[in-house]
């Protein structure tokens, strides 16, 4: 069974710093890209950051520079810092995991920048 996991979320003021961890069990997780995606209220979901499986990285324009996707293979754990968090951030913030026209996706954690 395919477990997606996310962990870390919650309210922090303008400025400040969350990490968010996705632990993965049920897959060969060295395999899959991971991406991480965010909707927030009355959007759409919208992809925030990539890491492949070869540790490659890609981001969204809005979050570049604050936010860094990282992956650790003998965790089974992908991670995203998010630093200089912006009212626009929040969101329900979710990982995906994507190999050979598959994913599978985790429940969500909700993350609210607020002063």
């Amino acid at each position: 069974q395919v477990q997606l996991v996310e962990s870390g979320g919650g309210e922090v003021q303008p400025g400040g710093s969350l990490r968010l961890s996705c632990a993965a069990s049920g897959i060969i997780f060295r395999r899959y890209y991971m991406n991480w995606y965010r909707q927030a209220p009355g959007k759409q979901r919208e992809l925030v950051a990539t890491v492949t499986s070869g540790g490659n990285t890609n981001y969204a324009d809005s979050v570049k520079g604050r936010f860094t996707i990282s992956r650790d293979n003998a965790k089974n754990t992908v991670y995203l810092q998010m630093n200089s968090l912006k009212p626009e951030d929040t969101a329900v913030y979710y990982c995906d995991a994507v190999w050979a026209g598959g994913s599978y996706w985790g429940q969500g954690v909700r993350v609210t920048v607020a002063a």
